[in-house]
């Protein structure tokens, strides 16, 4: 039976991210990156705009060849035409999930990578391509998917333990602290309680108490692949409450990429996302045999 492997693809959709919250729908004109070629993919879309409003579009790149993300920089004009692509960031380790922001006087990248045993802030030195590690962020586990707000003059960070497949996919923390860098955060998670927060892939929020949008990027059961909101009803130091939204409705052009939402980030007047189809194929199979031989021959044990 061949292996399945999620292949993803990112959209710019040309709604803010308060229109698609508030409708429940991604009903607008979309700007779809172009594919990729065969098991490799682009997804988990983050973006800033500079001012010449040109769009830089901050992507995980993975190829199922080697199993290695990396993150790209893609430059879009202000026609979102394509003008430039580069690699930014790569490390000995995979990384995914490139959240960046402003803040500080500096720009700053917080991406996946717990298979590092960590998670490092990195601060762009350069052209949004130069990206330098400024600091490890101190947490209760290493963390999965972590996400970052600023709210009512604090840090919020929403991640998931690495402990086990079961922490990684169905349990939600949330630290605090009053600066990016140093030992702000606490060495616990703020307290979740409301029950009716649903098993979550990351550590997302949609909105807060006073209706402002954030990022997010949730994936409950029972709807399998579904992307819904979190309704933030309290968030401090003491306390986190929360209750899932409905299901968002993905645009009506993802053509064979209907298996499933991923991301949803706001950038300004756009929203970002990516949407994924299911690869069965005997040739994905037949990579993974080639993989696995390879790794026997060089004696590597590694999956």
């Amino acid at each position: 039976m061949p292996r399945r492997k999620d292949i993803w693809r990112c959209g710019i959709l040309a709604r803010p991210l308060e229109h698609v919250l508030a409708t429940g729908a991604m009903d607008g004109p979309v700007t779809w990156l172009a594919e990729e070629p065969s098991f490799q993919f682009l997804a988990d879309p983050f973006g800033l705009r500079d001012e010449e409003g040109r769009l830089h579009l901050f992507v995980e790149q993975y190829d199922y060849r080697s199993r290695h993300g990396t993150i790209e920089r893609l430059l879009f004009d202000e026609h979102m035409q394509l003008v430039d692509r580069n690699p930014c960031l790569s490390e000995p380790w995979h990384l995914s999930y490139p959240q960046v922001f402003a803040a500080d006087g500096a720009v700053w990248m917080l991406p996946e990578a717990h298979r590092s045993g960590a998670l490092t802030l990195y601060r762009d030195h350069g052209g949004l391509l130069d990206w330098r590690p400024e600091c490890r962020i101190e947490l209760d586990c290493v963390p999965v998917d972590a996400t970052i707000l600023r709210r009512d003059g604090r840090w919020y960070l929403f991640y998931s333990p690495a402990t086990t497949r079961t922490t990684k996919l169905a349990h939600l923390h949330v630290a605090w602290a009053d600066r990016l860098c140093g030992h702000g955060f606490p060495t616990r998670p703020i307290p979740c309680g409301s029950t009716s927060v649903p098993p979550v892939r990351a550590g997302p929020l949609s909105r807060s108490a006073t209706g402002s949008c954030c990022r997010c990027r949730i994936a409950p059961p029972p709807m399998a692949g579904a992307l819904r909101p979190l309704w933030i009803n309290r968030l401090d130091e003491r306390q986190f409450e929360a209750e899932a939204g409905d299901a968002l409705i993905p645009p009506a052009d993802v053509g064979d990429y209907s298996q499933g939402m991923h991301s949803l980030t706001a950038c300004g007047d756009i929203t970002l996302f990516d949407v994924k189809r299911i690869d069965a194929s005997l040739q994905g199979l037949a990579l993974d045999v080639q993989r696995q031989l390879g790794r026997f021959r060089s004696g590597s044990r590694r999956p």
